[in-house]
């Protein structure tokens, strides 16, 4: 399997983005995919800057055994093309802000988490619906989808 850097995006980097960033590293690191899966997570705003990660998504992580302790919300530069392999936004806003940041997308490289899973869908952003169990839910679904997919193109 090929090195893969992933950066998860949304729009605070404070929920859904930093969620599927250490879902993300909790798969790779049960698959024995350390090595060769690398996630991170930004925000299309700056709203939240240096905050730390939102209480529910901390506490629903913690309760599947998933510290995301030390992170700090950071914003989506136009040199994070050139760094990762894949740009995954958690909905077409965010997508969009994407394509505008990077002029476009010549590499084929932002996608939707849920794409991977087969849906075109958003993820739902927990800051407006306060449920974090089904954020959970789908995230994990898209990260379980895009690490299958990285690993049967080994």
């Amino acid at each position: 399997m090929k090195p893969t850097k992933i950066l998860f995006v949304c729009h605070g980097n404070i929920c859904r983005s930093p969620m599927a960033e250490f879902v993300m590293r909790d798969l790779v690191e049960k698959r024995g995919l350390a090595d060769v899966v690398e996630a991170s997570s930004a925000a299309t705003s700056s709203e939240e800057l240096g905050n730390p990660v939102h209480h529910g998504t901390r506490r629903k992580l913690a309760s599947v055994g998933i510290s995301c302790a030390g992170k700090t919300a950071r914003r989506l530069r136009k040199d994070d093309y050139a760094r990762f392999n894949l740009l995954i936004g958690m909905d077409e806003a965010n997508v969009r802000n994407m394509r505008r940041l990077f002029a476009g997308d010549p590499e084929g490289k932002v996608r939707k988490l849920l794409e991977f899973a087969g849906s075109m869908g958003d993820i739902a952003d927990p800051w407006y619906t306060g449920d974090f169990d089904a954020t959970y839910r789908d995230v994990l679904a898209g990260c379980t989808a895009l690490l299958d997919d990285l690993e049967a193109r080994k």
